[in-house]
């Protein structure tokens, strides 16, 4: 699957967060997150693992019992189960990528193939 950089494609998961799934396989699925200052991804936890890099801004993430000033260039793993959060301290961009795909990031038009 090859993608080209589109500027379109997000929506809203949550007030302050926008994301787009990029590409996915049958194994992993990649997704940006447009996170825009003082909003907050709430505590939650999944199956999937979840790998991450910070493309620009800062957050305060955490994982598990865990906190981590998360500054451009840096990069996180969350493992399946565990629970884990986000503060927004500075509009970010964020890529991660989660194994197994998750089903409800795939794309709308995938459903109407």
């Amino acid at each position: 699957m090859y993608q080209k950089h589109s500027e379109s494609g997000y929506t809203l998961a949550i007030p302050g967060i926008s994301q787009k799934t990029l590409v996915y396989g049958e194994r992993t699925l990649m997704t940006e997150f447009l996170l825009k200052k003082g909003s907050r991804l709430p505590k939650h936890a999944h199956p999937h693992e979840q790998t991450g890099y910070l493309v620009n801004g800062r957050i305060r993430l955490s994982i598990g019992s865990e906190e981590y000033d998360v500054m451009p260039g840096d990069s996180w793993c969350i493992p399946s189960g565990v629970e884990h959060g986000a503060e927004i301290l500075e509009d970010s961009v964020g890529i991660e990528v989660f194994s197994p795909v998750r089903e409800a990031y795939l794309p709308k038009e995938r459903d109407q193939q």
